[in-house]
């Protein structure tokens, strides 16, 4: 699909991994499971779907020359600075605002840069049956098939079957939780109707950008301002003077919980969010005792 493209959201600070994951070095910047760093990976498992030239980074200034040194085969100008963080929802839909003026018809998968992928196989056959379904404008959000019940997760619930696409059933989206408690999440996996948010979804940037004008219209027309000086001399200007006025919000608060045609992918990926030490124990392969090192010892 020659107008398929990822966004790799590359801005956190990856504080829950301190002191190994610091706010100048946060996790996607560190080999945690491999040899290569977590964002390396994360670009890597792309290869096969994507060329270097359709896949963008977005990231704060502090990080992109740490960045750019693990993929130097991704092009300059797809790296999208932010002058500071504003959360998910303005990084995802600056990021957006970028590929829909690159292609007005683009589908774009966006992505994490600091997330664990057992099965890259699957995961980009899911991307590729996904970006089918967004051509229908549908947003399509990944959710994860969850192993035990945690509250430190958001939900999201399945609906209706809505349709099969590439070998993987789709499903209207009935609704987002954020992070339950842990009573509540016990039953949502009792029922068997909840899968975990993975954050990644995929759409078509003209339907984003009209959810991001329908539902939160003060920051559409910050990023109208910001459109128009693209490619301009005024950009970086534009946007440092812009860029105060974005509203703080997660994608989810700002668009996916009111969007319009969501659909669900639940899928087993070997998914996890390596959000704490706890989760990289599970991710990293032990000894016969359990014991788990990484690095080289003195």
């Amino acid at each position: 699909m020659d107008n398929l493209y990822a966004l790799i959201m590359a801005g956190g600070g990856g504080t829950r991994l301190w002191p190994l994951s610091r706010k100048k070095r946060p996790k996607q910047m560190l080999p945690l499971v491999e040899e290569r760093t977590m964002f390396q990976i994360s670009v890597e498992r792309l290869e096969e779907l994507l060329p270097p030239e359709r896949v963008f980074v977005v990231t704060g200034r502090d990080h992109f020359e740490q960045l750019k040194s693990n993929v130097p085969e991704i092009p300059d100008e797809n790296f999208i600075l932010e002058p500071f963080g504003r959360d998910s929802g303005p990084a995802a839909a600056l990021g957006s605002l970028h590929i829909h003026h690159r292609d007005p018809n683009a589908v774009l998968a966006v992505l994490t840069a600091d997330h664990h992928i057992a099965d890259a196989a699957k995961f980009r056959r899911v991307l590729a049956a996904s970006a089918e379904l967004a051509q229908e404008n549908y947003i399509v959000t990944l959710g994860i098939s969850p192993s035990y019940p945690s509250a430190g997760f958001g939900y999201i619930k399945r609906g209706e079957p809505l349709t099969q696409v590439g070998g993987f059933q789709v499903y209207c989206s009935a609704g987002f939780t954020e992070k339950p408690d842990p009573e509540t999440a016990v039953q949502f996996l009792a029922s068997g109707l909840y899968s975990w948010n993975s954050g990644m979804f995929i759409y078509k940037t003209e339907h984003i950008l009209s959810e991001f004008a329908r539902q939160q219209p003060a920051m559409h027309s910050l990023l109208e301002e910001i459109g128009h000086a693209i490619g301009q001399d005024n950009y970086n200007q534009e946007l440092e003077r812009l860029w105060p006025n974005m509203k703080k919000l997660s994608i989810d608060y700002a668009v996916m919980e009111g969007a319009k045609n969501m659909a669900l992918i639940p899928v087993d990926i070997g998914w996890s969010d390596v959000g704490s030490w706890a989760t990289l124990f599970e991710v990293l392969a032990g000894d016969l005792n359990g014991n788990v090192s990484r690095g080289h010892g003195q």
